[in-house]
């Protein structure tokens, strides 16, 4: 197929490769390679990158552009498409000019700002490291001023983004400032290496160790252990955040783990990757083993040694540093002290990972210091000092664990901390069509997903996406439907097993003998063997998954509240009912008194149905007599809880805890408000919270990553809830295409008093949306905008649509680049208001002129109790008058 022809027939394909990370970071490379070649010019790259618009918005505009300019950038763009995601469409296009050309060597002709376009795909690369210090050196040179710097270190741009953003802005500086970033990257490149002198066997063993990484990471084993896939195939990329509390937000790409993006210690050597059981962090780490040994991530790093805490714990020798990488990952053939060496010369160019640090039997701990990486050790004392940084320091260390599991003594020790936040919707998408390769069967499946709000709220997690993609499968093969509720998803999981037991013949080891798990439970297939890395003979099994073992747990809590544990091992063994009798198994109570014997039926087929019988019945029981009683208590209890406020912060609220979340709350008496700043909610978790809205005055969603998109579902349910009166939204991820929502929410419902949208990307344009609501609105108390760019324009458009309110009582303009016009339309306001109490005008250009427009417009208002001016236009003796003039100018 032509390069050409298959940009146009394979458009949707492409459409969903390029967004399906949710982020645009595929759609920026691919712009890079264009501009790098010539073949886009600057007014097409910047009609293509149009703020506020949806990446599918973008991402079509550059395909329509490619198509209407011909075959070249048809072939082009394929191989781009081919290089940027390698296991989506394109992968098996042959086309005749490839990328590897891009990179073109800056010959002695060629200008630094010609260079700066023919190398971006690389120059991003190096800059996104450094990106403070090449600002740094632009501002001390003159090139850049304050305000440029502050433009690309944006809160809302990704380490790649503020890259992009500094040549974008170089660019437009000149040949000079062009030529003084070239010589800075040069000098970081030359700088990092101008030390390294590895030993003649060093390569060799680099290379051994690369395959030996290959091996172990190229293939994704099944739960079930029965199958491997190629990880290329099933990879989906999750939404990786910076903590919560740093200034830096946004999606980050994998090679961001280790970039200097949202450091919080600069000494420490250590960043931990953390999330919930299931959001995919070992699979991420895979993932980056994989692109290490390939060469296309982590290039900065000679040497890469990874670990799994689980197998660590059943080391039981001690071991030194030495002993650690070079008997549990690759060991080097010849000169093993010198390579040794090498990495204790040169830590800078090692990193180690762990992964499930939570797995490991011993608690982190900082009582044992230990230097020496000659010095043998047991392995939980060597793995706690590598992360401390006594042992091995300027080695890189990347650690995962469960959120949870990470106490305050190892995060003193952390560089930075990354949260796993699973699948964005789009991510979901992408992993369902890579799990169904029947385009049809994909649909299907995604359309009931979809249809499900709970569901569709539980594919947020990897792990419960998979499950939950498998029953779909395996229903929609055998014509039954599909599953409605995540218990039905699990006892298919546990019918599966049940009907599918294994033939596995070994001997157990001394932790399930003294918890009274037999063989016959073992060939079930909920526990499997976990490689052992000790000398003795003993085995160690594990639950398939940390969820699976959880369901178990709850599933034993709900049917059997009085039984010992030992219990819950009848459930391994089902054709065994009627030797074990009917009354000592957790299946009794699901079992009507007609359905235990089955008459005028052979003994065989008895025995052959029980099974069968008994789990049909388990399965109708769990969802309605448990699902009822819980649903009553969850009433009774909630029913007579009195509470109006319910805070949630800090707490790691994603999607997943939203559906929870909701479901409890929807059961309250009154109207509560509800706190859930600085969490990771999402658009998909604000999708969650919709059912229990109604239940809810007030919502506070302050940094949690919410898009326009979200609160267009937001405010759609919002106006059918008449409790729904107050918002919070500060540093979200908004722009002006949200505030034609919120326009239409205070034309429409009269009865709402609080909006507060601060540290967004609103701009006049989207203030003078909210000023046609605002115009019709009769009940609005507090206005929020700090932290936006609405300007004297915007400021104009909100006086005046707020001309003679009686409700508004509070209004912040904090920070937007108000100057005197928008102060003088702010005093017209004052002169006609009759509630404005608080007017903050704080961190804008407001000169004395616009000042002596308030001055006069207080003297007819005697109910403002404040205007705040801190940080204007203003000498320290126009302050000092203006004090003296009027108390209620506060500066």
């Amino acid at each position: 197929m032509m390069a050409q022809e298959f940009v146009l027939k394979q458009r949707t394909e492409i459409l969903a490769a390029v967004c399906s990370s949710g982020s645009s970071e595929q759609l920026e490379r691919l712009l890079d390679v264009l501009l790098a070649h010539g073949e886009l010019s600057w007014e097409e790259y910047q009609s293509i990158q149009v703020q506020g618009r949806p990446l599918h918005a973008n991402a079509r505009h550059l395909l329509d552009i490619v198509y209407t300019k011909g075959l070249a950038i048809c072939q082009l763009f394929v191989a781009a498409l081919q290089q940027t995601i390698p296991e989506g469409p394109g992968a098996r296009l042959c086309v005749s000019e490839g990328v590897s050309q891009v990179e073109k060597s800056r010959e002695a002709h060629q200008t630094s700002g010609a260079a700066l376009l023919s190398q971006r795909p690389s120059l991003v690369g190096k800059l996104q490291g450094c990106v403070d210090g090449a600002l740094e050196v632009l501002h001390e040179t003159g090139h850049f001023t304050s305000e440029d710097c502050n433009e690309v270190r944006l809160p809302i741009h990704t380490p790649s983004q503020q890259a992009r953003r500094l040549l974008d802005l170089v660019s437009s500086k000149g040949e000079l400032a062009a030529n003084v970033v070239l010589q800075f990257i040069d000098q970081k490149q030359q700088s990092g290496r101008s030390s390294l002198t590895p030993p003649k066997e060093f390569f060799k063993y680099q290379k051994k160790l690369c395959s030996s990484v290959l091996a172990q990471s190229s293939f994704l084993s099944t739960y079930g252990g029965t199958s491997h896939m190629p990880l290329d195939d099933i990879y989906t990329e999750g939404q990786l955040e910076l903590a919560a509390d740093l200034e830096v937000q946004g999606n980050l790409g994998l090679g961001d783990i280790v970039s200097t993006a949202g450091i919080i210690n600069e000494e420490a050597d250590t960043v931990l990757v953390s999330g919930d059981a299931g959001s995919g962090k070992s699979t991420l780490l895979q993932r980056l083993h994989l692109l290490w040994a390939r060469g296309t991530a982590l290039s900065e790093f000679l040497l890469l040694f990874p670990f799994s805490c689980r197998k660590l714990n059943s080391e039981l020798k001690e071991l030194s540093v030495q002993d650690l990488l070079f008997r549990h990952c690759c060991w080097p053939d010849w000169e093993q002290e010198d390579i040794f060496r090498f990495i204790l010369d040169h830590p800078h160019v090692v990193i180690f990972t762990f992964d499930g640090l939570d797995e490991l039997k011993q608690s982190f701990s900082d009582e044992h210091r230990l230097c020496c990486p000659t010095q043998p050790a047991p392995v939980h004392v060597l793995l706690f000092n590598l992360l401390q940084g006594s042992l091995m320091k300027g080695v890189r260390k990347v650690v995962t664990s469960r959120s949870e599991a990470v106490g305050p003594i190892l995060k003193k020790y952390l560089r930075k901390e990354v949260f796993l936040k699973g699948f964005s919707p789009n991510g979901i998408d992408c992993f369902v069509k890579k799990q169904h390769h029947d385009p049809a069967v994909a649909a299907k499946v995604l359309a009931s997903i979809q249809a499900n709000t709970f569901l569709l709220g539980l594919c947020h997690s990897p792990v419960l996406c998979w499950i939950v993609s498998q029953c779909h499968k395996e229903l929609l093969g055998c014509g039954d439907g599909t599953p409605q509720t995540i218990t039905d998803v699990y006892l298919m999981i546990l019918q599966r097993f049940l009907q599918h037991q294994s033939s596995l013949k070994t001997s157990k080891g001394s932790d399930l003998d003294s918890c009274c798990v037999t063989e016959k439970d073992i060939c079930t297939g909920f526990l499997i063997q976990s490689k052992d890395m000790s000398n003795d003979y003993s085995h160690q099994y594990e639950f398939l998954h940390l969820t699976v073992q959880c369901f178990f747990a709850a599933l034993y809590i709900v049917l059997f509240n009085n039984a010992d544990r030992s219990t819950i091992t009848k459930l391994f063994a089902l054709h065994d009912l009627r030797e074990t009798g009917f009354s000592s198994t957790c299946f009794t109570s699901c079992l009507a008194a007609d359905q235990r014997q089955t008459p005028g039926s052979a003994d065989g087929q008895k025995s052959a149905t029980l099974g069968e019988m008994s789990l049909q019945r388990h399965a109708e029981a769990l969802q309605v007599h448990p699902t009822a009683s819980g649903s009553k208590m969850a009433k009774e209890v909630l029913g007579k809880l009195d509470v109006d406020h319910l805070k949630l912060t800090y707490c790691n609220i994603g999607p997943v805890e939203c559906t929870a979340l909701a479901y409890v709350l929807q059961h309250l008496r009154n109207s509560v408000g509800i706190q859930l700043d600085n969490n990771s909610v999402g658009d998909v978790g604000v999708e969650q919270l919709l059912p229990c809205l109604h239940i809810c005055n007030s919502l506070y969603l302050r940094n949690n990553n919410i898009t326009d998109e979200g609160i267009r579902k937001l405010i759609a349910k919002g106006l059918q809830c008449d409790s729904f009166q107050k918002i919070a939204l500060f540093n979200n991820k908004l722009t002006d295409a949200c505030t034609e929502h919120f326009s239409h929410l205070l034309r429409t419902k009269q009865n709402f008093l609080s909006l507060r949208l601060g540290n967004n990307n609103i701009t006049s344009e989207g203030a003078k949306q909210l000023a046609k609501g605002l115009e019709f609105n009769h009940s609005l108390r507090f206005l929020g905008l700090w932290g936006n760019k609405v300007g004297d324009a915007g400021a104009e458009a909100i006086a005046g649509a707020l001309e003679g309110s009686k409700t508004l009582t509070w209004l912040s303009l904090v920070g937007n680049g108000v100057g005197s016009a928008g102060a003088r339309a702010l005093a017209k306001m004052i002169k006609s208001d009759t509630s404005l109490e608080e007017l903050w005008l704080t961190e804008n250009c407001i000169t004395r002129h616009g000042v002596e427009f308030l001055l006069e417009a207080l003297e007819h208002n005697t109910h403002v109790k404040s205007v705040w001016l801190r940080n204007n236009n203003l000498s320290v003796e126009e302050v000092e008058e203006m004090t003296q003039r009027e108390s209620r100018l506060i500066f």
